[in-house]
């Protein structure tokens, strides 16, 4: 099913607003424990925090999705999340009136994933990994880019913290276009995904666009844009905590191929 851009998410595509400082239940999961801030005023219609044990999420009625899911990756920490078996366990997010939250029916047949944003293979234990399968944690995302390029985007983050290194990540859906895909009628699909990853101690980050669409003619390859860029898309301040930001080197994944 189909749905106008504008009769229905024009919500989330209104004039960008000054930033106000964000404030969040779980800064520990946050780059200088501040979440990002959400510029359009639109967009905090439905807008609810949700603290889980190992990531961050701002959920969205309008969408029923996620806008982003933030987690701070350690090497004690992937260290950890290498040695635990996986447990599929979806569900939908029982914290959220079910008029606002997705449900597994919505995805049955769809032919989308339930993709992970803070995924499962970066999860330190149980509890979190449970938490992971929240549909809360999850958009609509084609099967090639979450069993393919999106999953090969995770490991390389991963690797780099393997490394040595603790890195924020911030991984979330964008809505654009003159129409967007609905599951079930309810959930919005997203037109891409966006990846975000910062390397505080470097002064380094990166940030990735991915399509999301369903049956590309020809396998799309990571698209990757400035800091300022990103968020002008979003309508979010992603890193209001961080002081310069936008001065950031460039940080580099091993083994990721973009886009010329």
């Amino acid at each position: 099913m189909q749905i106008s851009h504008v009769a229905l998410f024009a919500l989330l595509t209104t004039a960008l607003a000054p930033a106000l400082a964000a404030e969040t239940a779980c800064p520990q999961h946050y780059a200088g424990s501040t979440s990002p801030d959400l510029l359009r005023p639109s967009l905090q219609q439905g807008a609810r925090e949700l603290c889980f044990s190992a990531f961050g999420v701002v959920h969205s009625a309008v969408s029923r999705t996620p806008l982003w899911s933030a987690e701070l990756l350690t090497p004690a920490r992937v260290a950890r999340a290498a040695r635990l078996e996986r447990k599929d366990t979806f569900h939908a997010e029982d914290r959220l009136p079910e008029a606002e939250r997705a449900e597994l029916e919505d995805y049955r047949a769809s032919g989308y994933d339930r993709g992970h944003l803070s995924p499962n293979h970066d999860m330190p234990d149980t509890t979190a990994q449970r938490e992971s399968f929240s549909l809360a944690n999850m958009v609509p995302q084609a099967p090639w880019a979450n069993r393919g390029q999106w999953a090969d985007l995770e490991e390389a983050v991963r690797k780099r913290v393997k490394a040595g290194r603790s890195l924020h990540v911030i991984s979330g859906p964008l809505f654009e276009g003159s129409e967007l895909a609905q599951l079930d009628g309810r959930v919005l699909v997203p037109s891409a995904m966006f990846k975000l990853v910062c390397d505080l101690q470097a002064r380094q980050l990166v940030a990735f666009v991915l399509s999301n669409e369903l049956r590309p003619a020809v396998t799309p390859r990571y698209e990757t844009v400035t800091l300022a860029a990103l968020e002008q898309r979003l309508g979010m301040a992603l890193l209001p905590g961080v002081p310069q930001a936008g001065t950031f080197g460039k940080l580099v994944l091993p083994g990721v191929t973009t886009a010329p």
